[in-house]
């Protein structure tokens, strides 16, 4: 059982209003409801605010969440978009009923809930101002408290503002999950994680953005959704066949290229394509798109093959092998 509470509050009663948190939760729902094939991945529990007569209360947030923590899900994941307020005593997630902001749901309350309870992961992902407090205990700035299966991911640190895209409508950090999510953070099996998640978000702010947040206290990372690989698996999983041990190097000749010049085609001393060798070298062709091997002192994978040289593993190439020949892929 997977479950996602996703909460995007943009009217505020007492405070200024934002635009696009509302827009951001729909747009977060619409990518953790279903996997890229169409497969149900996470129960999910919208709560939008948009004005006074859907007006989403902390007494609200906070149940919700309670919730959500409770029971003894695979993964409970907790996403909110709006205002975010920091003190002294801690953060606060501000919902629609809030007025001076350290009357909002308390960070270090929403960490209790999810630190005791009993699913197996715990997500927080926060689109708020200062979100980047969560799990920092106040009387010791540097450490923060983070049980087993817990993943905090933040869309600033304690003292930032969470940007929107220009023209409004979209959190910068949000814009980026949802595209992470959508495929950009899969690995080559298909699987999007928290941690493929950060790096996306990470390199794609920059130095001098906003800067995400990550903390985790996991054995292994738990796949949040999973999308179309760049490789079939059957074809990944016999890179460990073409490639036996570390370092070697496949041998190629023209027999494995099915494409060649009229002059080259007609010339007795250059062999024809055989079919076998031809399917195996789709196959590398496909690993040297997605920069798991690369042409030995040739250019292309065209030229390695006409020219009988060779190709080997990059240092991407020879983890997945290791991963396929220790039986883990």
């Amino acid at each position: 059982m997977r479950k996602a509470l996703v909460v995007g509050i943009d009217y505020y009663d007492r405070i200024n209003g934002l635009s696009g948190c509302v827009n951001d939760a729909h747009a977060v729902k619409a990518m953790l409801d279903r996997n890229a094939d169409g497969s149900i991945n996470f129960g999910t529990r919208l709560i939008v605010c948009n004005g006074p007569s859907d007006l989403v209360t902390k007494r609200d947030l906070k149940s919700a969440a309670r919730e959500l923590f409770t029971g003894d899900a695979d993964i409970s994941l907790f996403y909110f978009a709006g205002h975010g307020y920091i003190e002294d005593t801690g953060g606060f997630l501000c919902a629609a009923d809030s007025e001076t902001g350290d009357d909002g749901f308390a960070l270090n309350e929403l960490m209790a809930l999810a630190n005791e309870s009993p699913a197996k992961n715990k997500l927080i992902v926060l689109d708020s101002c200062h979100s980047g407090v969560t799990a920092q205990r106040s009387d010791n700035k540097g450490l923060a408290e983070i049980k087993d299966g817990m993943t905090i991911l933040t869309a600033s640190t304690a003292y930032q503002y969470a940007k929107e895209v220009p023209g409004g409508g979209a959190g910068v950090f949000t814009n980026l999950f949802v595209d992470a999510l959508g495929g950009a953070a899969a690995n080559l099996i298909g699987e999007v994680t928290p941690g493929g998640v950060y790096a996306h978000i990470d390199q794609s702010l920059g130095p001098w953005a906003q800067r995400p947040v990550f903390k985790t206290n996991v054995k292994t990372f738990v796949s949040l959704r999973k999308v179309k690989p760049p490789l079939e698996l059957a074809d990944l999983q016999r890179i460990a066949e073409f490639f036996p041990t570390p370092g070697h190097e496949f041998k190629l000749d023209p027999t494995f290229e099915p494409e060649r010049t009229k002059e080259q085609a007609g010339d007795p001393s250059i062999p024809p394509p055989e079919p076998k060798n031809v399917a195996i070298f789709k196959i590398l062709q496909k690993y040297n798109r997605v920069n798991l091997l690369v042409p030995n002192h040739a250019p292309h994978m065209w030229h390695a093959a006409m020219e009988n040289r060779s190709c080997s593993l990059t240092a991407l190439g020879e983890h997945y092998r290791r991963l396929v020949a220790d039986g883990l892929i």
